[in-house]
C-alpha cells in the first residue's frame, strides 16, 4: 500500500510541475500572438515596438541576481507560484495598456516575473528528476513547446473573431492564476539547501559550471536565432514565398517539440552525454547544411536538424548542473542561465548586423560553427 502511495505521489508531483512549464509556454505565447494587434492599436512604428519588446529582456537580466539569491533562500516552489501569480497579472495588464510608456513598464514586469517563474519552475523540474531513476526532464519542456502551440491558436482565434486584448488576455492569465493554485499544493516541497558560507546576490559560474554554461549560452544563442530569423532567412536566402518562410519555423518547432518528448526515451537508452553530443552536431549539420545549400528542401531539411539539436540540451544541461556540489541546484541553475541567457538576448542582434554587411548566410554558418563548441564542451563532461 505504501508503495502505491509513493507512486501516487510521485505521479501528482510531476503532473503539477508539467502543469506550470504548460501556464509558462501558454500565457507566453498568447501574449506573443497579440504583439500585431497591439502595435496596431498603440500605432507603434517597428523601431518604436522593438524599443517597448526590450524591455522585456531587460526585466528578466536585472532581476537574475535577485532571482538566484531567493532561490538560495527560500523554497523554489514558493518562487515559482509568486513568480507565476506575477507573470500572469502581468499578462492581464498587458491586454490594457493604452500607451507606449505603459507597455514598456508592463514589459519590463513580463520580464521580471517571467524569469522568477522560469528558473523555479526548472528548479522544481531538477528535484523531481531526482527522484525518478530513468530521465523524464525532457518532457516537461516538450510540454512548454506544445502549450506554446496551443496559446498561438487561441490567439488566432481571439484574433479571426476580432476579440479585444482586453477581452483575451486578462481571461487567460485569471484562468492561468487559478490553475497554479490548484496544482501548487502538489509540486515539490524542497527546501533550499543549508549552507553557513556567505553567498554574494549573483555568482559566476564555478569551473565545474563553466562548460554548462558555455553550452546554455550556444544553445540558446541558437534557439532564439531561430525564433527571430529563420523566417528571414527563407525569404531573403531561399528565395521563398511567405508562406514557405513561414512553413519552414513550424518545421522547425515541431522538429524541437518531438525531439523533447523522444528526449527522455534516447536518454534512458544511450546516456545524456552522448545526446549532447549528437545535438551539438545536429546544429552545426543543420545549419551549415542550409547555408551551402540555400534550397527549400535542403535548409528545410536542415532546420529539421537543427530543431532537433536545439530540442533537449537545456534541460539536460540543467539535469547535470542540478548535481554540483559547490552550490545547491536552484542556484547553479540561475548562474549558468544567466550566461545562457546572455546568449539569447545578444547574438539573434548581432545575426542581424552580421547579415547587414555581410550577408544572412554568413550569419548563419557563423551560428552552425558555434554548434561545434557544444561538441567540444560535452567532451569535456563526466557523465555520473
Amino acid at each position: 500500500m505504501s508503495d502505491i502511495k509513493l507512486q501516487t505521489s510521485l505521479r501528482n508531483i510531476r503532473i503539477a510541475n508539467a502543469v506550470f512549464f504548460f501556464i509558462s509556454g501558454f500565457g507566453y505565447s498568447a501574449w506573443a500572438s497579440r504583439i500585431p494587434t497591439v502595435k496596431s492599436q498603440l500605432q507603434l512604428s517597428e523601431a518604436q515596438l522593438g524599443t517597448v519588446l526590450f524591455a522585456l529582456p531587460i526585466g528578466l537580466m536585472v532581476t537574475m541576481p535577485l532571482t538566484n539569491h531567493l532561490l538560495g533562500k527560500y523554497s523554489s516552489r514558493k518562487i515559482m507560484l509568486f513568480g507565476t501569480i506575477l507573470f500572469n497579472i502581468m499578462l492581464c495588464f498587458s491586454g490594457f495598456a493604452s500607451a507606449m510608456w505603459q507597455l514598456a513598464f508592463i514589459m519590463f514586469g513580463f520580464g521580471s516575473s517571467r524569469n522568477l517563474m522560469n528558473l523555479s519552475v526548472n528548479a522544481q523540474a531538477v528535484g523531481v528528476q531526482k527522484l525518478y531513476t530513468k530521465s523524464i526532464i525532457t518532457t516537461f519542456h516538450g510540454i512548454w513547446s506544445l502549450a506554446g502551440f496551443a496559446g498561438a491558436a487561441l490567439g488566432y482565434i481571439m484574433v479571426s473573431f476580432n476579440v479585444a486584448t482586453h477581452w483575451h488576455l486578462p481571461a487567460v492569465g485569471i484562468s492561468m492564476i487559478v490553475v497554479s493554485l490548484l496544482f501548487y499544493q502538489n509540486t515539490l516541497d524542497e527546501p533550499p539547501a543549508k549552507t553557513t558560507e556567505r553567498k554574494p546576490i549573483f555568482s559566476l559560474p564555478d569551473k565545474y559550471l563553466l562548460k554548462f554554461s558555455i553550452i546554455s549560452f550556444v544553445s540558446m544563442a541558437c534557439e532564439n536565432t531561430m525564433y527571430d530569423w529563420s523566417g528571414i532567412y527563407f525569404h531573403d536566402a531561399v528565395h521563398a514565398s511567405k508562406q514557405g518562410a513561414t512553413a519552414a519555423f513550424v518545421v522547425y518547432m515541431i522538429a524541437m517539440t518531438t525531439g523533447r518528448f523522444a528526449g527522455d526515451k534516447l536518454v534512458n537508452r544511450i546516456g545524456i552525454k552522448r545526446i549532447l553530443h549528437y545535438s551539438g552536431i545536429f546544429i552545426t549539420v543543420g545549419l551549415l547544411l542550409a547555408v551551402l545549400f540555400p534550397y527549400p528542401i535542403t535548409a528545410g531539411i536542415g532546420f529539421v536538424f537543427t530543431g532537433f539539436g536545439v530540442s533537449c540540451i537545456i534541460p539536460l544541461v540543467f539535469s547535470l548542473a542540478g548535481k554540483s556540489q559547490s552550490m545547491s541546484s536552484a542556484r547553479a541553475l540561475a548562474s549558468i542561465s544567466t550566461i545562457g541567457y546572455l546568449g539569447f538576448l545578444l547574438v539573434p542582434p548581432l545575426v542581424g548586423y552580421v547579415a547587414q554587411a555581410a550577408g544572412i548566410r554568413i550569419s548563419f554558418a557563423i551560428i552552425g560553427v558555434l554548434g561545434s563548441l557544444i561538441i567540444w564542451m560535452v567532451s569535456k563532461i563526466k557523465e555520473e
